[in-house]
Parts: structure tokens; sequence; C-alpha cells
């Protein structure tokens, strides 16, 4: 149960729906409070994406990342600009380009994510072995629940 939510609100899948978007977009919005300030929080996802699907264009990544293809090409040309993100071309298609990060994009997530997964494993130290065990339990659950 979540603490300081009273049982009978999270009985409800309404209930339990509206206690989980509280807890996830605060949960959010401290993990983002970690990170360097060198990146706004789409420029942040735009690279991560490219880093993990590593042969995107940026028609893809703008879809991927629900956003706009001319607000997309800002984002790009922002990252390539900071030497994150390099453009190559398409190997089939002569219009397109294929996005690649950096070694520098690379070691900068690498960095992000360090500087998150210490904050969160701090604060994970703070539960009792119970609720970390709940938690790893749901963290598969939550994965689940994140795909579209």
């Amino acid at each position: 149960m979540l603490k300081n939510m009273p049982t009978s609100e999270t009985r409800s899948r309404a209930g339990l729906a509206a206690a989980l978007r509280v807890s996830v977009s605060r949960l959010s919005r401290r993990m983002r409070a970690q990170a360097g300030q060198s990146l706004s929080v789409t420029q942040l996802a735009a690279l991560g994406a490219v880093s993990r699907h590593a042969a995107l264009t940026p028609g893809e990544l703008a879809e991927h990342e629900k956003v706009q293809p001319p607000s997309m090409t800002r984002v790009i040309a922002a990252l390539e600009e900071r030497g994150l993100l390099t453009r190559s071309p398409h190997p089939t298609d002569r219009r397109q380009v294929i996005l690649s990060v950096t070694e520098e994009g690379e070691r900068l997530l690498k960095e992000e994510r360090r500087r998150k997964e210490a904050w969160l494993a701090q604060r994970l130290a703070e539960l009792t072995p119970e609720e970390q065990e709940i938690l790893r339990q749901a963290a598969p659950i939550l994965e689940r629940l994140s795909k579209v």
C-alpha cells in the first residue's frame, strides 16, 4: 500500500490510477532534478533514444519522442552543435540521414544515468527490505505500463 494514501482510495482502479499518477510524476520530477543542467529534458530524451535505437532518422526520432518534426529539427541541431550527435547519409535513401550519438554524447548520457541511479539507490536504501522487495516485484509491471 502507498504510504499516506488511505486504503479505500487505492482499492478502486481509478483510485490506484490517481495514486500512481501522482507518485510516478513526483518521482519523475525528482529524478529530472538530479540531471545536470547542460541539456533540456527534451534534448536528453532525444539523445537517449538515439543511443538506445542506434539508427534513427530525424522523422523516426520525432515520432518516437512524440514531438512535431520541426521541433525535433531544432533539438537535433542543438545536440549536433554541442558535438553530442552526428548525421550520416542513409544507406538506401539519399534524402534521409541517420543520427548517431558521439563519444561525448555517450559520456554525457552515462554520467546522467549514474547521477540519477546514485540518487535513487540512496533513496531505496532508506526503505525497509520488505518495501524494497515490493518495488523489485513492481519494476517489471511498471515497465509494462510504460510501453505504448
